[in-house]
């Protein structure tokens, strides 16, 4: 066996005994709480109180939004996203979140994916925002709908040249022979379109476009010390929306 191909390394990591700290390792004395700041720099814990407005999520999730862009985490906005396919099994991969407003959580990706058919069998989905540097988390899940073709196309505007023939020419999820013969295909639409720098705008295809998740349970959560994490759920009901602080 060659050690120097790629695939062919083989690593033993003792899994059970990784450690990852969380705040203070000397919790404040029992009713106090632990008010030493985790690595977000936090002392308080985390409360519902701290949750208001309509709907009271999205302001807390837009401070935690910008605290992880602050703090430089590589893709602030990158989420962790469920889905269920047709035979009920789960499916989850990671997409990166483009809109967050009070109507709920969007993202954009080919119709005909994989996570695409998925929705169009089971129209709900959940997200996870994993910003473990900052030792937080915000979970969002419910019903799934497609936004406008305006909003799409609106969104579509913004994506550099580059992403834009480069989603014209895959077909998501879809079985290829080779590296090459990919790099071939989105070659022969970028010639179609004048080349990778410059040329005619590209439409947005028909089968891509936006998702958004409407939500009906968001839960923030907390790292704290000894693994006594905060987890702060808000659910919504007929009457509107209600916090529970939830044991870790």
């Amino acid at each position: 066996m060659n050690d120097d191909l790629p695939g062919t390394r083989r690593y033993r990591v003792d899994l059970p005994s990784l450690r990852a700290g969380y705040g203070n390792i000397h919790p404040s004395t029992v009713g106090e709480g632990d008010r030493a700041a985790g690595a977000d720099g936090v002392g308080e814990n985390l409360d519902p109180s701290w949750l208001h407005g309509d709907p009271p999520w999205l302001e807390l999730f837009e401070v935690w939004l910008r605290e992880a862009l602050d703090a430089r985490i590589a893709e602030p906005n990158a989420m962790v996203l469920g889905t269920v396919d047709a035979a009920g099994l789960p499916v989850t991969r990671t997409v990166l979140c483009k809109g967050a407003d009070a109507d709920g959580i969007t993202f954009f990706t080919n119709y005909d994916s994989d996570k695409g058919r998925d929705l169009a069998v089971h129209p709900y989905a959940s997200v996870t925002f994993p910003w473990i540097a900052l030792e937080r988390q915000v979970h969002v899940r419910g019903p799934v709908v497609k936004v406008s073709a305006a909003e799409t196309a609106e969104y579509w505007t913004k994506r550099p040249r580059g992403s834009q023939l480069s989603a014209a020419a895959s077909d998501q999820s879809q079985p290829i022979g080779s590296r090459l013969e990919l790099e071939a295909k989105a070659a022969e639409v970028a010639h179609r379109f004048g080349g990778f720098d410059s040329g005619p705008a590209v439409p947005v295809p028909d089968n891509w476009g936006g998702y958004r998740i409407t939500p009906q349970v968001v839960e923030f959560w907390q790292g704290r010390a000894n693994r006594l994490h905060n987890r702060v759920r808000l659910i919504l009901g007929e009457d509107g929306w209600h916090a529970r602080r939830l044991q870790p």
